[in-house]
């Protein structure tokens, strides 16, 4: 992995600290546990962060040289807890919040952006396309983890500066694609066709618009945060995360920003979708009762499945949508963990939600940790966490997906999503840490 030098700076010596009372207090007896723990923690600021000129951050996903929108907020979340007292990394938080919010300006349709305006990424789509866009794929989840971690960072932190003009700006942004993709059939320009052979995953349908879809209430979907094209375009877990963001702007702009009309806009809309997604999102199971689909299309027809990629239907709790012990995220919950979704996956050392976008039968790491982060029962989060000892390769870091049978079998060896949810699953397990490690080899 390319080392970007950050870590080795005078200025991140906090973090340093952090990290080694956590592991001199909880961790060093186990050292595998304690080595993992601390590349996780470290990955992303060792090797996909660069602090830029204007103030801004730069964070890419790792072995793709471009910024996600989805992914570089998740990879920052395990130094949220660090915002509050230590001085650089807020400004290493704030920075990449501000660059978020001016490339939402750019091209809120898009998922994926450059650091420079140099036409780097995908040339090979007919859709309209930025010099700064990596990737035009339209994802509902892309709008939502920024807001998302702005509102984390402002509670860690107490800073409200990040509310800033071009926080607004964005927020109309998203407000204006979200209010014409409910109605994306009729009023929606967006298209998305990848030229050349071998982008299945890639092609919306119908001319590159997507199937039709019945107006719901609900947001369009081109894409699934895996990026793969979704097949009916009512995301459910999207839209559960659009409720929970809209909830946090509400927040926003009833005590921060002074703007009725704009917070009008966000209450009619969050009221909209929840009234979808109680309609249109909930199928009854012949074996679980009521869960919730994966996507619909509004005209009664759904797909049941779940996607290791985050938001999923496991990771309501972890995004704020409802309580562990909701009734009917319960029932979708065994739904999802059982071989009845079709991306549920077995083997020796380990079963868990993989996803359509890697090979048939493979696990993600990101899937396994987010159930761990989703259950109040110890026992499943020991379970968890000896899946993940063993299932590293020997690498001591995570990786996007492996072979439950074989982990030496894994894609994507440097995925820095999966290293940030795995120090922040560690540090969910604290200080009952040895009672987690009880039996482990």
């Amino acid at each position: 992995m390319k080392k970007t030098g950050l870590i080795n700076r005078k200025e991140f010596e906090g973090v340093l600290g952090y990290l080694r009372d956590i592991c001199k207090k909880h961790l060093n007896k186990y050292p595998k546990l304690s080595k993992m723990y601390s590349q996780g923690f470290l990955n992303t600021l060792e090797t996909t962060t660069e602090l830029l000129e204007d103030s801004t951050t730069y964070v890419f996903t790792g072995d793709i040289p471009a910024m996600w929108l989805r992914d570089s907020s998740a990879q920052v979340s395990q130094y949220l807890a660090l915002c509050g007292k230590d001085e650089n990394i807020r400004k290493l938080v704030a920075g990449m919040l501000k660059r978020q919010f001016k490339y939402i300006q750019i091209d809120p349709y898009a998922n994926a952006f450059n650091k420079e305006a140099d036409g780097r990424g995908h040339n090979d789509n007919t859709d309209k396309r930025s010099d700064w866009v990596w990737e035009r794929k339209y994802e509902i989840d892309s709008l939502c983890y920024p807001v998302w971690i702005a509102y984390k960072y402002f509670k860690a932190s107490g800073d409200n500066s990040v509310f800033d003009g071009d926080f607004a700006a964005a927020i109309k942004e998203i407000l204006r694609v979200w209010k014409i993709e409910q109605r994306h059939d009729t009023d929606s320009d967006y298209r998305f066709i990848r030229l050349g052979p071998g982008h299945e995953m890639d092609n919306l349908r119908n001319g590159g618009k997507g199937m039709p879809t019945n107006y719901t209430g609900l947001l369009w979907s081109g894409f699934r945060p895996s990026d793969d094209v979704c097949e009916l375009h009512y995301l459910i877990p999207s839209n559960q995360f659009a409720v929970v963001v809209l909830g946090y702007l509400q927040e926003i702009y009833n005590n921060i920003i002074q703007d009725d009309a704009t917070l009008k806009i966000i209450t009619e809309l969050k009221s909209e979708i929840e009234f979808g997604i109680g309609h249109y999102g909930i199928v009854t199971h012949p074996v679980y009762g009521k869960i919730y689909a994966y996507e619909t299309d509004g005209y009664g027809n759904h797909v049941l499945m779940d996607d290791a990629n985050v938001p999923s239907l496991l990771s309501l709790p972890y995004l704020g949508y409802c309580s562990t012990n909701d009734e009917i995220y319960q029932n979708t919950r065994k739904f999802i963990l059982s071989s009845d979704n079709p991306y549920y996956a077995a083997g020796k050392f380990a079963a868990g939600v993989g996803s359509p976008h890697t090979p048939a039968g493979y696990v993600w790491h990101i899937g396994l940790i987010m159930q761990g982060l989703t259950t109040d029962d110890k026992k499943e989060k020991a379970e968890i966490l000896s899946m993940l000892l063993k299932t590293d390769a020997g690498t001591d870091y995570m990786h996007e997906a492996f072979d439950p049978e074989n982990p030496e079998n894994f894609t994507r060896p440097w995925f820095a999503w999966a290293n940030s949810l795995f120090a922040i699953y560690i540090n969910s397990l604290l200080p009952g840490i040895d009672e987690m490690m009880q039996g482990q080899d």
